[in-house]
């Protein structure tokens, strides 16, 4: 993937580490591709030792000096991020690399939240439970990991945190009636621009969403909303506004129905691939992620995030685009990035060479619950499948160890206590069974 233009280092030393750093992204960018074999701790950690060592000597170079930011630290980026989304791979999943991605990811969000001003209470909720496992991770900090990468990662959530303040003041402005009309009303405006980015568009389906809008806007005394005594609550001002802004976009979607200007179509186009991509991703992704893939589309919403001007887009005439379409185009990015989100924080403390035994299990868990919900089996008998799927994947065990083509994967822990949740589910299940036998067999004597 292209790194984004920047000037070149003038210093030689930092021109010599922008090499390496070139030629370590280049190898992880490899490695990421190369889907023959499934990827090993010690290829990660190697080049992994190759970016702190780097990192180290671009300290002592930049001591004391005041740094202007050069084409050395995007690269260095890129080889972060990438080495971020191998630790998560390779299921490490709670080191302080593995938050590196998830930290960029998070910024973004808040950055798109703090432009846009259109986000509820979940939005933030979600993230600050994230930002807490975060802060978690870097609390337990192996100390053998680079001092610098750890006290990066510290002031990346530094200003996560911050923003994520500044964001919670907005809402907790809201006086309680307006909260929930207020997330209600986000809720509404992301179906709508939902509807507007579908293959298909749906007139009726927007009309539908407006309905609710007017019947939220006809609640209104005098163009503000009011508690029971009659005044006026605290954040109607803000929350009016939210119920214009639904009402005219609503109005120009069902103007334009989905079609947008030649001059941004490709773009489009390509947005709306990233974001149905993602989509799939996050309902397959236990059987067919790799998380190093992530970074392919993080690099591409970047570039077109970045594009912008003034926050809008520009055509080929140097024209910004007009509302309908900045509109969309943020939508799709905003979107695009939630998934990205979304998949990072779904990532199990598994490698992906032991993925397949680990969804096998989870698949199982999940069945022995339900069986259980619905009232149990009739007879042992019922049982064996179960059981005898739970005894192959019990003798793929070497010295108590799942090994893959001689490797010991990560993640043993995580998968050992699932095979013995499923027993001990299927042991509750035979218990049950006998029992019924029993009563059955006493009933009929």
């Amino acid at each position: 993937m292209e790194t984004p233009a920047m000037p070149m280092p003038k210093d030689a030393r930092e021109q010599a580490i922008l090499d390496k750093l070139s030629a370590i992204r280049d190898q992880l960018l490899l490695l990421k591709r190369d889907r023959t074999k499934y990827i090993r701790t010690q290829d990660v950690i190697v080049h992994y030792d190759q970016v702190v060592e780097q990192v180290k000597e671009l300290n002592e170079i930049r001591k004391g000096e005041k740094v202007t930011e050069t084409r050395v630290d995007r690269v260095l980026e890129s080889c972060l991020q990438l080495l971020s989304l191998f630790f998560m791979t390779i299921g490490r999943t709670q080191e302080a690399p593995a938050a590196y991605a998830l930290t960029s990811t998070i910024k973004r969000l808040l950055d798109h939240l703090t432009e846009a001003d259109l986000y509820s209470a979940k939005d933030l909720n979600s993230i600050a439970h994230t930002l807490s496992q975060l802060d978690k991770v870097m609390t337990a900090s192996n100390p053998s990991h680079s001092p610098y990468i750890v006290e990066l990662l510290a002031n990346r959530l530094a200003l996560c945190h911050s923003s994520l303040h500044n964001l919670k003041k907005r809402v907790d402005e809201l006086q309680d009636p307006l909260q929930s009309m207020h997330e209600r009303l986000i809720s509404i405006l992301r179906s709508m621009s939902l509807a507007n980015t579908k293959a298909k568009f749906s007139a009726s389906e927007v009309q539908r969403l407006q309905a609710q809008v007017k019947e939220i806007d006809e609640s209104r005394v005098d163009g503000n909303f009011v508690g029971p005594d009659g005044r006026v609550l605290r954040g109607s001002e803000r929350v009016s506004r939210l119920v214009d802004v639904c009402l005219k976009w609503s109005d120009i979607v069902l103007e334009r129905k989905g079609v947008i200007p030649e001059a941004f179509k490709s773009r489009h186009e390509q947005l709306v691939s990233i974001r149905n991509e993602l989509e799939k991703l996050s309902i397959t992704q236990a059987w067919s992620l790799r998380e190093t893939d992530l970074y392919d589309y993080q690099r591409k919403l970047d570039k077109i995030d970045e594009s912008r001007v003034d926050g809008n887009w520009l055509d080929d005439e140097g024209k910004p685009a007009e509302l309908y379409v900045q509109r969309t185009l943020l939508y799709l990015i905003r979107r695009s990035y939630g998934y990205i989100y979304y998949l990072m924080i779904s990532s199990e403390p598994v490698s992906e060479a032991l993925l397949p035994i680990y969804n096998q299990l989870q698949t199982l868990k999940r069945c022995l619950i339900e069986v259980k919900d619905s009232g149990g089996v009739s007879s042992v008998r019922e049982l064996y499948p179960y059981s005898m799927k739970l005894n192959s994947i019990d003798n793929m065990r070497v010295d108590g160890k799942f090994m893959v083509g001689g490797d010991i994967p990560e993640g043993q822990g995580s998968v050992s206590a699932l095979l013995a949740e499923c027993y001990d589910l299927s042991y509750e299940l035979k218990v049950m069974a006998e029992e019924l036998e029993e009563r059955e067999k006493d009933s009929s004597s």
